[in-house]
């Protein structure tokens, strides 16, 4: 008989908890959050997107991410700039770039950590497997 599917479920959500607290603490070493650092991951990942493709990439409300990107732009992180119609773009600034980076830095060792009681092939098959699960929101 398979796993029980709520104890699975809970499973997941334990292991993505405790990843996004371990980040969130780890990044305020460097200045940010983590929901700040994954708004800036965002944008960097696409410059000039606007804010309904940056809150559906970070998985936020169109109004929270709106937000969060207000505070990006007031601490000089995020630049709005207009772009074909009413659209606003979005672009790090340098500031953001250097902000990315630490980030990604703190992400990498904390990452490592968590995933460090799983070998390279038990690593590799959790992706495929949750790439499948995923595979139909575009994951």
């Amino acid at each position: 008989m398979g796993a029980d599917l709520q104890t699975l479920g809970r499973a997941v959500k334990l292991a993505q908890y405790r990843q996004h607290r371990a980040l969130d603490s780890a990044l305020s070493s460097v200045g940010t959050t983590l929901a700040r650092w994954d708004a800036l991951r965002a944008v960097g990942r696409a410059p000039g997107a606007s804010a309904r493709e940056l809150s559906a990439a970070t998985f936020q409300s169109e109004q929270a991410f709106g937000t969060l990107v207000g505070r990006l732009t007031s601490q000089g992180l995020v630049e709005r700039r207009p772009g074909r119609g009413r659209r606003i773009e979005h672009h790090l600034t340098p500031a953001g770039e250097r902000m990315l980076g630490a980030g990604h830095q703190v992400a990498d060792e904390v990452l490592a950590s968590c995933f460090a009681p799983l070998s390279d092939e038990d690593r590799a098959g959790l992706l495929v497997l949750l790439r499948r699960m995923t595979s139909d929101a575009g994951g």
